[in-house]
């Protein structure tokens, strides 16, 4: 069975270039993590076997609000994260991303992207030069290469 959230952005870079296959809260996956998890603690019971003072009752809530987000459309389709100063940025300059903008490698919108992936500019001027269906096919490549369980892949 495919999965309709990875099948729905499985074609998709965002604004900023990074794939939106590869993001856990978009595709399904953490959905679906939720839900194996949520039958996994049932299963056994987790109820009778935590601590006195850990407030199970909310950690249960706080599975099944996992489990009842919203599919991800992708930030171009508009899903993402509503205030994204990127994707802002982005559609109020009717741009297909940032790659095109002349002024990217000045832009303070990545700060909060570059702590964890230092080079994220430049990477999305590859995709601005590169072919996009080639560069998806590479990334899921790759993703099943270094994460040969991935949940994407056993979804």
């Amino acid at each position: 069975m495919k999965a309709v959230p990875f099948e729905n952005v499985k074609e998709q870079i965002g604004y900023c270039g990074i794939w939106c296959g590869s993001c856990a809260a978009g595709n399904g996956a953490i959905v679906k993590l939720a839900k194996g998890f949520d039958e996994l603690v049932r299963k056994y019971e987790l109820e009778n076997w935590v601590p006195k003072n850990f407030d199970f009752k909310e950690f249960a809530k706080g599975l099944s609000s996992i489990q009842a987000m919203s599919v991800c459309p992708g930030c171009r389709k508009g899903g993402g994260l509503p205030n994204c100063r990127i994707k802002v940025c982005a559609s109020s300059k009717k741009m297909v991303d940032c790659s095109r903008c002349g002024q990217l490698m000045e832009c303070r919108n990545f700060i909060f992207m570059e702590k964890d992936h230092p080079k994220i500019k430049e990477e999305l001027m590859k995709v601005n030069k590169g072919n996009r269906e080639g560069l998806i096919a590479k990334w899921t490549n790759e993703l099943r290469t270094k994460w040969p369980h991935c949940i994407l892949f056993l979804l």
